[in-house]
């Protein structure tokens, strides 16, 4: 006989603290994962849209496999020799550009940007940073900071060196080509090399995926970039939900924008919940770093952490989920469409690969955010086993971001489940 889900959230508020936020209305206590499914503790079954960190499926065999065995032979840090994270910082930096070669092994993304950011500084001599300002990248207190979508106003006297600028929004902002976000980038660089602390750095998702991820043109990015490298700042890009193949049309999101980044940020997905980050740069940016800071991870490139990374690069390779996912992706989209002629409250379908969504509004003539009636469609579809959520500035854009698995038979059970929920809700409505 298992705990209610009244006892384990009174226990929860009790041992971890108030306010430790939970999914949906109706907390769903979890016990067991395999592949795109997740069942709670009722034996019910819920089809997963949302977890992009088993990013190559629940308890996959490969991955599990390889963390066993390694785990059987041996874990420690890295100021022991071991092949595992070379093998492996070999086999991750084939996929990208040649400049991109050398690489920190960290334990989450947060820790990796915070690298990244003084990265900017060994590399500038300069401080300033430029963000969106509707993002995500972390939960250090450095990085922290630059989430405007968790802190109301800037604190730690990081306000002073941060700058933040209009995310792009393809459903309120005609900017077809990146020119007018490389106006923004442009002003705020030009604020930031007036003051003390000098301009070092513009970090962002190339994706813009926690913005709502707007439809882009490919290159959209190359302006600001450009921008960004005439003034002799460093282009970081925050691939921690967007890499790996999950945007489907190419491997990383900073390709389709037709940008090199002089440092790349990797995490969540990267070891399928064994707990991986990364830090990969040029050789020169990682001198400047290494000679100016002084860093160690205990636990980041442990041997039993790197078997499980590379796991997830044989098995997304070898099984061409990349392909997989750009195939359902096209499925979702047209799919998507159908909905979105059949319900107003549809304004805008995007995304491609295994991220994709639409973006609720109240009124299609003003495009007012419908961020309540998308909180309820979202707890809608977790009582009918359908497990996603919400993103986007306004919380108004479904975030469906499913394991790379995932299944056009899948697709077909997730939108036909919206249909009957959006149909219910509107006419409701």
């Amino acid at each position: 006989m298992h705990r209610s889900n009244a006892s384990l959230t009174k226990d929860r508020a009790r041992l971890l603290g108030p306010n430790f936020s939970t999914f949906y209305d109706d907390p769903i206590h979890i016990v067991r994962g395999e592949g795109v499914w997740l069942w709670d503790a009722d034996g019910r079954k819920y089809l997963d849209c949302y977890n992009n960190v088993p990013h190559v499926g629940h308890c996959n065999p490969r991955v599990v496999e390889a963390i066993t065995r390694q785990a059987s032979t041996l874990n420690t840090h890295t100021r022991y020799l071991h092949e595992g994270i070379l093998e492996y910082v070999e086999r991750l930096t084939a996929t990208l550009d040649d400049s991109l070669s050398t690489a920190i092994m960290t334990c989450t993304g947060s820790e990796a940007n915070d690298i990244a950011l003084r990265m900017a500084e060994a590399v500038t001599g300069n401080r300033g940073i430029i963000a969106t300002d509707a993002t995500y990248h972390g939960n250090t207190a450095l990085v922290s900071q630059l989430s405007r979508s968790n802190v109301p106003e800037v604190g730690f006297g990081l306000d002073q060196f941060f700058r933040f600028v209009e995310a792009p929004d393809s459903l309120r902002i005609s900017d077809p080509d990146g020119t007018k976000f490389a106006e923004k980038v442009a002003e705020r660089v030009s604020e930031l090399q007036k003051s003390d602390h000098g301009f070092a750095a513009l970090v962002l998702c190339p994706y813009f995926l926690n913005e709502g991820f707007p439809t882009q043109a490919e290159g959209w990015l190359k302006p600001a970039a450009e921008v960004v490298r005439k003034a002799g700042g460093l282009l970081i890009c925050d691939e921690v939900q967007s890499g790996f193949g999950r945007i489907g049309t190419h491997f990383w999101a900073h390709e389709k924008q037709d940008v090199v980044p002089d440092v790349l940020v990797l995490g969540k997905p990267m070891a399928n919940g064994h707990p991986v980050g990364c830090v990969v740069t040029n050789e020169d940016t990682m001198a400047a770093f290494r000679t100016k800071f002084r860093y160690f991870n205990t636990f980041g490139g442990n041997p039993v952490s790197c078997a499980a990374a590379m796991a997830v690069l044989q098995e997304l390779q070898e099984k061409n989920l990349r392909e997989h996912a750009n195939a359902v992706g096209e499925y979702a989209r047209t799919r998507l469409t159908e909905l979105q002629s059949k319900y107003d409250v549809i304004a805008d379908i995007r995304g491609t690969g295994m991220v994709f969504g639409a973006e609720m509004v109240a009124d299609r003539a003003t495009n007012l955010p419908a961020s309540e009636f998308t909180d309820r469609v979202v707890n809608a579809m977790r009582h009918q086993g359908i497990i996603l959520s919400k993103l986007g500035r306004h919380k108004n854009a479904l975030k469906i971001r499913p394991p790379m698995p995932f299944s056009i038979e899948n697709a077909k059970l997730l939108f036909d489940t919206l249909d009957e929920v959006l149909a219910r809700m509107c006419l409701s409505a």
